[in-house]
């Protein structure tokens, strides 16, 4: 079960680094991406900024697994904020794929280092 969760956790590191980098450095699609759900450019430099705080979280949770736990919720919540707002622009499904699996990813790690949301650092 231990070698599960650090393969989903590496996931979410790896695709939170990919997806909060090309943000920050304003690939062209992500600023399409932007313009099309009507959200300004300011909130997706944000928003790759607290992607990439999310990587250290995820990072520090190798070794603490409350860390990694209250890191991937923080994923999911991002995650179910960004399916939600595909849907309200409706969006096809291939634009909100992304998001919809890190979602269900984040909640599978969350779930598995469910007792150690009390244990932060122990």
């Amino acid at each position: 079960m231990h070698i599960l969760a650090i393969i989903l956790q590496s996931w979410l590191l790896f695709s939170m680094a990919f997806f909060g980098g090309s943000k920050i450095v304003g690939a062209k699609h992500q600023v399409e991406l932007f313009d099309s759900i009507k959200l300004p450019q300011w909130f997706r430099v944000i928003t790759g900024y607290v992607q990439i705080v999310a990587c250290i979280g995820l990072i520090v949770g190798y070794w603490y697994a409350g860390i990694a736990a209250w890191t991937a919720l923080l994923v999911g919540v991002m995650m179910l904020l960004a399916c939600l707002t595909h849907f309200r622009v409706k969006h096809p499904i291939g634009k909100i794929f992304p998001a919809i699996l890190n979602l269900l990813i984040a909640a599978a790690v969350v779930l598995l280092y469910a007792d150690e949301l009390s244990n932060l650092f122990g």
